[in-house]
């Protein structure tokens, strides 16, 4: 048995279409497990939901911005912020705008009720046995600061505790990642668009499974960035300059520094 995950796809369809022929190249999938975050944040919302769902036996969660789109809902760190510095309002107001553009993309196109259904969590179990779970953020969890490369063994722990998986599927830093702690196995695959500066290219992973185990193998695809820019550019999105910094090369989340 063969699962492809994929992560933060964020409305890019050039990425998406880079990574679904690479996989085709390794020998395709059995299922593909989609982890969360398909449309806002990209110039082309509908294009990345009708690829995903006509992929075979492909199983989805909800991602944070999925949510925030379908209810029309904003992060709570921007509206604090906005709310104790006046400074902030500009930014808080291109996101609104950002969430509104996607919302309206998608109702168009008839997308807004299948964003809305989303489940929080998908569980399932591999020919070994193992429990395997999904989840956007962390057990339990869409939202938040999630799981990074930076987050203590301790506090990984935590999180992970009582999860009742041995393997635990995240997305949403936008980083590979293979951690343990507690007994549990925790993957990213890293985001197929929207990756930070150190490494533009698109990120999935492969699950091999059988009945005497599984193991796990992590793809980088190199996709036309330029090509992305200017989508982006010809969209007039009203985050187009926040969507730049990352094909551009500009973005660096502080625990990869």
């Amino acid at each position: 048995m063969r699962i492809a995950l994929l992560a933060d796809i964020h409305g890019n369809p050039i990425a998406l279409d880079a990574v679904l022929a690479d996989l085709q190249a390794q020998g395709g999938a059995d299922a593909c497990w989609c982890v969360g975050d398909y449309a806002a944040l990209g110039y082309d919302p509908v294009g990345v939901l009708e690829r995903l769902t006509a992929l075979p036996d492909a199983v989805f969660v909800r991602g944070n911005t999925d949510r925030y789109t379908a209810q029309s809902e904003l992060p709570s760190s921007p509206v604090e912020a906005a709310w104790s510095d006046p400074a902030h309002l500009l930014a808080l107001i291109h996101m609104a705008q950002s969430f509104s553009w996607t919302k309206g993309y998608v109702t168009a196109r008839g997308w807004l009720g299948w964003l809305a259904a989303l489940p929080v969590e998908q569980r399932s179990t591999l020919p070994d046995g193992a429990r395997l779970l999904m989840v956007h953020a962390a057990p339990g969890t869409d939202d938040g600061p999630g799981i990074t490369p930076a987050t203590p063994q301790g506090e990984l722990a935590a999180l992970l505790a009582g999860c009742e998986a041995d393997l635990v599927v995240v997305g949403h830093n936008h980083w590979p990642q293979d951690r343990q702690a507690g007994g549990v196995r925790l993957i990213n695959p890293g985001s197929v668009s929207n990756s930070p500066a150190r490494d533009l290219r698109a990120s999935y992973a492969l699950i091999e499974a059988t009945a005497s185990g599984y193991r796990v193998a992590f793809r980088r695809v190199a996709y036309d960035v330029q090509a992305v820019i200017d989508a982006v550019r010809r969209s007039q999105h009203p985050a187009g300059d926040y969507l730049l910094q990352f094909f551009e090369g500009r973005f660096m989340p502080d625990w990869l520094r």
